[in-house]
């Protein structure tokens, strides 16, 4: 099986709700309004809630109170608040996963992890709406969910990995291919935007002196969060090198600082999108 056929086989499993196709064909038509995208979105109550809650955080440092779905649209933008619904929905539907909680709490917050520092960094070199760019790091590693469920064997020897090799070199070794391409074919089923589904796909590729900012961020923040995650704060250069770093204009003290927002934020994301996860905490 390759990436394609373990991406359509999820698709069975790992299914869109009908409010999510809804508000999608919303916001894919120019003729619909903000209040038209918050009727739906009010329908279901969860999604109401997790909206509000993300809006009024700190992660969006909104200075007034958003009390209404409709404000939400309007002070967010409408692309912003379709990137909560995409991360709403799609932790919704990996909700039915045949794992145990400690291996999703880990997983969830080692993506958000690389939200918040993807976020920071786009928002730290001027990137302009660097909200939206969170929701790659969230999604960057749904391909591990998916191999996950269907062959989980693999995804355990997949985390056998060696001290010269990087997680994504185990993967293709095991798989024949990465993660990050399972992801970006499921995304791609779904008929998310390009927009995510490209730097997605590249987020393994070494060569990024030309390639998209975008790319080019996520591939330092997944990089991040796992040099975090298993090293603190000493740098591992098989994961990210000071040549990367200089590629996509990140100093060392803005990849520490990144660390540091990640750290304070965590918690607020978590317990927004994924509540069941504070138990580790």
């Amino acid at each position: 099986m390759d990436a394609i056929d373990f991406a359509e086989q999820a698709q069975d499993i790992f299914v869109l709700s009908d409010s999510f196709l809804r508000i999608k064909n919303l916001i894919d038509d120019e003729s619909s309004t903000i209040d038209d995208i918050a009727d739906i979105i009010i329908l279901d109550p969860a999604l109401s809630a997790t909206v509000l809650k993300l809006a009024n955080s700190s992660f969006f440092n909104y200075p007034g109170k958003i009390d209404t779905i409709s404000k939400a649209v309007l002070v967010l933008g409408i692309t912003e608040v379709y990137n909560l619904v995409i991360a709403y929905f799609t932790m919704d539907a990996f909700k039915s996963i045949k794992a145990d909680q400690e291996y999703l709490d880990n997983y969830w917050e080692r993506s958000v992890d690389c939200a918040l520092t993807i976020k920071y960094l786009a928002t730290q070199l001027g990137v302009k709406h660097a909200e939206r760019i969170f929701i790659l790091g969230l999604l960057h590693n749904v391909g591990e969910l998916i191999v996950k469920q269907i062959s989980p064997e693999k995804v355990n020897e997949c985390y056998q990995i060696s001290e010269d090799e990087t997680p994504w070199q185990k993967q293709q070794e095991v798989l024949g291919f990465t993660f990050g391409e399972c992801t970006a074919e499921l995304l791609k089923l779904w008929q998310l935007p390009f927009a995510l589904v490209g730097p997605i796909r590249e987020q393994d590729d070494d060569d990024i002196a030309n390639a998209s900012q975008d790319h080019q961020l996520l591939y330092i923040a997944k990089r991040i969060s796992i040099r975090s995650e298993d090293s603190g704060n000493e740098l591992e250069t098989k994961y990210l090198t000071d040549d990367k770093l200089e590629q996509a204009n990140v100093t060392e003290s803005l990849l520490k600082a990144s660390i540091g927002y990640c750290d304070m934020e965590r918690l607020g994301i978590l317990s927004a999108l994924n509540p069941a996860a504070l138990m580790i905490y």
